[in-house]
């Protein structure tokens, strides 16, 4: 009877991932397109930012929309509402750009997977105010970046204000230097 079980044991530990990895194959194929995973390194994913930062200082929404991909959600650091389509995504830089915003990275980290990889970490934009005064900000990011269509592609960017900016902002009177 001992014998029965670890038979059976044996047989359902080795059929059922079998069935369940065919039932899910087709989940991460549909995502990465059928590709193979392409090689990337630190590097390579270090410049989708200095790219997506060149494309800012065209000050033209269109080009710097190009730079996400057709799915991919936005979670803006100057407003509320996610961005989850192409046209929402150039709406919001429309009046983002108007600010003739330049980013650098202070510090990050960077994972590679298969045709997919993540930047995350603090970024400091410096931004021009109406009164033509520039103005640093800094904020969190993260930009998860796929391979589709034969380039990188950012998926996911999420990007918010420092808690203690915000701090700053919403009781300045209390982070007066003395």
């Amino acid at each position: 009877m001992k014998k029965l079980l670890a038979i059976v044991s044996l047989a359902t530990a080795t059929y059922l991932p079998a069935v369940y990895a065919q039932e899910f194959a087709p989940i991460h194929a549909e995502t990465h397109n059928n590709v193979a995973c392409v090689k990337t390194s630190e590097e390579e994913i270090k410049s989708l930012f200095d790219r997506w930062n060149a494309s800012l200082a065209t000050l033209d929404p269109e080009e710097v929309s190009k730079e996400y991909a057709s799915d991919a959600i936005l979670l803006p650091t100057l407003s509320d509402i996610p961005r989850t389509t192409h046209e929402e995504i150039k709406e919001y830089f429309v009046h983002f750009l108007q600010k003739k915003p330049q980013g650098k990275i202070v510090r990050r980290t960077i994972k590679l997977g298969c045709n997919i990889a993540s930047d995350t970490g603090l970024y400091l934009f410096t931004v021009h105010e109406k009164n033509g005064k520039t103005k640093q900000v800094e904020a969190r990011y993260s930009f998860v970046y796929e391979y589709d269509d034969d380039q990188w592609l950012i998926e996911h960017h999420h990007s918010s204000l420092m808690p203690e900016q915000l701090a700053i902002a919403a009781h300045p009177h209390h982070h007066a230097k003395h």
